[in-house]
């Protein structure tokens, strides 16, 4: 079974008592030089030696904010993962790996798929994840290598250089552990949009598609990015998709076919409208008596109403001057 994370066990001081001490230490260090012509060589190393031992004692204060952690390694051996907030000092030989618990946003860009039908699209995610397990985000994957490399090699022994450095390797680690979420989130996009089709064209009017998916299809999204990102300790709290559009070289088909299908369904609501004006007038007619008419000038009126109703462009008047007895 592989090892999880823990809560690290070790000896914990308070940080201010330990600055407040250090800094005796240290002036007790500096005052022994000033006892050498009165006891000699000793107060030179007894000094020497109190203000190396504050140097370690300096490595050993750390300071967390909530949503924070420090994963402890002794010497390569993983000794648990500290989680309070505060000012503390540990032991200086410590390795205390910082890490961020708090929810960060990944804007994925536009990348291009096939749709389940075989359609080139583009399609974007943006999504908010985190940290869950320090162990596995640390040791389950090869994350350190590359924060060695980002953060350079320390090239001087002064307190500004070490600080420096561990900032550096501080902000490259969860760096790469962005780069980790982006390129699976690259993958888990890539295997939800071959799923679905990007709209019901052709398809099923009650099939899912990518337009009409909504909360679903984010929801296949955010499982399969789980179950991707599980081996690495994160999770993912959310995840959309932010943009989704036909490939360049098929966009302006697509247009015109959802340009004609626009078209159609105009078309039958304008047929539907007029055959029942049409409908009306000959009720109304017959109703009231106005005028009565054969099966043929039925016919023609509706023929010449359906011309009339359904044209693009106004229909011309023209004056009948015959009798409707002819």
């Amino acid at each position: 079974m592989k090892e999880q994370e823990f809560e690290f066990k070790g000896f914990v001081a308070n940080g201010f008592f330990m600055l407040f001490f250090n800094l005796l230490f240290t002036a007790a260090g500096i005052a022994s030089f000033s006892y050498y012509g009165r006891f000699g060589d000793w107060c030179i190393i007894i000094g020497i030696v109190i203000l190396i031992a504050t140097i370690f004692i300096w490595r050993g204060i750390m300071k967390l904010e909530p949503n924070e952690a420090r994963a402890m390694v002794f010497f390569g051996s993983y000794k648990g993962t500290f989680r309070k907030t505060g000012f503390f000092w540990v032991n200086p030989f410590l390795e205390k790996k910082k890490l961020s618990f708090r929810a960060r946003n990944l804007n994925v860009e536009p990348i291009k798929v096939n749709d389940k039908v075989g359609n080139p699209i583009l399609i974007g995610l943006v999504l908010v994840w985190r940290l869950k397990d320090s162990y596995k985000a640390l040791f389950e994957i090869d994350s350190q290598t590359m924060v060695e490399v980002s953060a350079g090699v320390v090239t001087s022994n002064d307190i500004n250089s070490l600080i420096s450095h561990a900032n550096r390797v501080n902000v490259n680690r969860m760096g790469a552990f962005e780069n980790f979420v982006r390129v699976q989130s690259d993958a888990a996009l890539r295997q939800v949009a071959s799923l679905y089709a990007y709209d019901n064209s052709g398809m099923e009017e009650d099939e899912l598609t990518l337009r009409s998916g909504g909360d679903e299809v984010n929801e296949q999204l955010v499982q399969k990015l789980n179950e991707r990102l599980a081996m690495a300790g994160m999770e993912v709290v959310e995840a959309r998709i932010n943009y989704l559009a036909y490939a360049p070289e098929i966009a302006a088909v697509m247009l015109r076919r959802q340009q004609a299908s626009a078209i159609i369904m105009a078309r039958e609501k304008i047929v539907e409208g007029a055959v029942s004006m049409v409908k009306m007038a000959l009720d109304k007619i017959e109703k009231e008596n106005m005028v009565e008419l054969d099966e043929e000038k039925k016919a023609a009126m509706v023929s010449n109403l359906l011309v009339v109703l359904c044209a693009d462009e106004a229909a011309q008047p023209v004056l009948n001057t015959g009798t409707l007895n002819h």
